[in-house]
């Protein structure tokens, strides 16, 4: 039994996996209230699904990029059940879980997180060897800016204001993909983690840490 914990913005998210089925999915917008309603959410799912804390054998964590504070929170929760119950801990990118469940296509996909006073968390993919690979070029941009760099027909997906969308949608080259293909679901998390769980890539619970695009600082919220 596997719990994945998603808080890296607003979206917090959390699920159940076991291998071979998803017991619990559970996502909604909080308002900067990661605080006090991760842990009674957590005690929730496990009590809706009848699941002890003691039948957990893993865990899985959503990185960022994404918001300084909520990613700080959910890894201190997540590290909190690991140390206590002597679990193993798999981090996850936050944009590989966005991407997980889309299907191939031979053109680039740009996955996108809100990045806070207009900006964006932008990262490149391409379908290679049968799933989404970041082409490892993180970045900051405005959407302005994120425009200026597209030239090809491309996809996009991710978290996108009203005004946003509207703007990309006018764009010919560009395929916006809809709302509810832009949701992280925690399902994806789980299972992701518990991949890389059964593969043996496990993370270093004390050095374990979230992804931020600048080293002294995270995504603002």
């Amino acid at each position: 039994m596997l719990l994945a914990v998603d808080t890296s913005t607003q979206w917090i998210g959390l699920a159940l996996y076991d291998g071979s089925a998803v017991l619990a999915e559970h996502a909604w917008l909080t308002q900067g209230h990661h605080t006090v309603e991760l842990a009674p959410a957590i005690e929730w799912m496990l009590t809706r699904t009848r699941v002890s804390i003691k039948q957990l054998k893993a865990l899985g964590v959503a990185l960022g990029p994404g918001s300084f504070t909520s990613l700080r929170i959910g890894l201190a929760v997540v590290k909190g059940i690991a140390l206590a119950e002597k679990l193993p801990v798999v981090g996850v990118p936050t944009l590989d879980v966005l991407v997980y469940g889309l299907p191939p296509d031979e053109r680039r996909l740009i996955a996108v997180l809100q990045a806070g006073r207009g900006r964006l968390a932008v990262e490149d993919y391409s379908y290679r060897a049968g799933a989404w690979q970041a082409e490892n070029h993180l970045r900051v941009v405005g959407l302005k800016e994120l425009l200026e760099t597209i030239q090809e027909p491309v996809m996009i997906c991710g978290e996108l204001s009203a005004q946003d969308r509207q703007q990309l949608a006018r764009q010919r080259h560009i395929t916006l993909l809809p709302p509810a293909h832009c949701l992280r679901h925690p399902a994806f998390l789980a299972e992701l983690a518990w991949k890389r769980w059964k593969a043996g890539a496990v993370d270093d619970v004390n050095s374990l840490a979230p992804l931020y695009l600048h080293q002294a600082e995270g995504i603002s919220a």
